[in-house]
């Protein structure tokens, strides 16, 4: 499987335990040295340190040294979160130059997984653009300050051929339901209030 937006590997650890093969897809230093550290010597974890996008190329990632895991090359997401309620302490104080890949090049190099996580703050719409297929089941991190962009991503999805979709607030992991179509998801993101925060959609193909 992939895992875009990896971190320090707290998916990876789950997907591992589970018995899958993992492709830890990450650019910041300071994470990449904490996953090299815990799975460089796991032959099933492969590290990519890129970010994914639409287009292969570089780009401007605003980091968040206090909280890395919201690092974002999305200025827009960084935007959005400048004074929004449950956001008030994040500071973007830092950038670093990152190389970016897609989807599709990473599946050309790793091979077609059965799932695919994103999780890139504010960039999910973005990397889903670089997919031109639907793999068996994907998820990406939706946020109540960027509505518009998980939005974006469910439109994709099902222009993809995705055809049922359910979610998890937070980082529970917890269905919050039973699994239901495209437009139904989307209802159910818009009607959350903004204290929800942040979750993950699920996204599976026919």
């Amino acid at each position: 499987m992939l895992d875009v937006g990896a971190h320090v590997g707290d998916r990876v650890a789950s997907f591992r335990r589970l018995g899958a093969r993992v492709v830890a897809v990450e650019p910041q230093r300071a994470m990449l040295r904490a996953l090299r550290l815990l799975y460089g010597r796991d032959r099933l974890v492969t590290i990519e340190p890129v970010a994914v996008g639409g287009q292969p190329g570089k780009a401007r990632m605003l980091i968040n040294s206090d909280n890395p895991t919201v690092s974002s090359v999305s200025s827009a997401f960084v935007a959005a979160a400048e004074g929004a309620p449950g956001w008030e302490t994040q500071r973007w104080s830092e950038f670093a130059e990152v190389e970016v890949t897609t989807l599709d090049a990473l599946i050309a190099r790793h091979g077609v997984p059965t799932f695919i996580k994103i999780d890139v703050e504010g960039f999910e719409a973005e990397a889903l653009s670089g997919l031109s297929q639907a793999v068996r089941a994907l998820s990406f991190e939706f946020t109540t300050i960027q509505p518009d962009i998980a939005m974006a991503c469910i439109e994709q999805c099902a222009a993809m051929g995705y055809v049922r979709f359910n979610a998890a607030l937070g980082e529970s992991q917890a269905m919050v339901g039973e699994w239901v179509g495209a437009k139904e998801i989307a209802r159910w993101l818009s009607a959350l209030p903004q204290a929800a925060n942040s979750g993950d959609i699920y996204a599976v193909a026919a």
